[in-house]
């Protein structure tokens, strides 16, 4: 069993935040309730209320964690490849994937649309941010494509975050054969994305 994450006073809502992604990975959305939460942190099952009126608010708080460990996860990886639109493609990929494999309940809870408040201010700013960066690594796309317009670039987009996000639901479903390698990331197929779409 896992370590429970303390907390002190006035600092309830993160503990719930951080005790509940834990139990999130280790038992899956079916598993985690707000009850079972407030056991684990060592509260009143009443307790999370004041902070999470219903899990729905619970989870949308875990999108907004979610969301901007996602978006620097993909920063990460860029700032470290070269400036080359193909090689950012691939960086922002590694990312991507690296974020799936690791937390991969938080992010199918991410992109389950009923499951969260989109209309939560607090939830907009991170998920943009994330979506800036499959805007910046099809922007070279669109333009090599010579479809440089907006409705081109959106299509771009779709086609990019389509074909990344399929390999990564393929991965945490172990619907791909993976390569040996150093086990530190996932594995990146020779013939990816980048290679189709940006060749050199």
């Amino acid at each position: 069993m896992a370590r429970q994450k303390s907390y002190h006073h006035g600092d309830l809502r993160q503990a719930l935040i951080d005790n509940g992604l834990d139990m999130l990975e280790e038992h899956g959305l079916e598993g985690l309730t707000l009850r079972k939460l407030a056991a684990r942190v060592g509260v009143s099952h009443a307790a999370p209320e004041h902070h999470f009126p219903t899990l729905k608010h619970l989870l949308t708080a875990f999108a907004v964690e979610g969301f901007r460990l996602f978006a620097a996860l993909m920063r990460s990886a860029m700032a470290e490849a070269a400036d080359d639109p193909a090689e950012q493609l691939r960086a922002a990929s590694r990312g991507y994937l690296a974020f799936a494999s690791t937390h991969p309940h938080l992010f199918r809870l991410m992109f389950t649309a009923n499951r969260l408040d989109w209309d939560d201010p607090a939830l907009a700013p991170p998920a943009n941010a994330a979506h800036a960066v499959l805007e910046e690594i099809s922007a070279p796309v669109a333009r090599r494509l010579k479809r440089d317009t907006p409705e081109g670039r959106a299509a771009v987009e779709q086609l990019v975050w389509s074909q990344i996000h399929g390999h990564a639901h393929l991965m945490i479903d172990g619907k791909l054969q993976q390569e040996a390698g150093d086990g530190c990331e996932p594995f990146v197929p020779p013939l990816d994305l980048a290679s189709v779409l940006l060749p050199g």
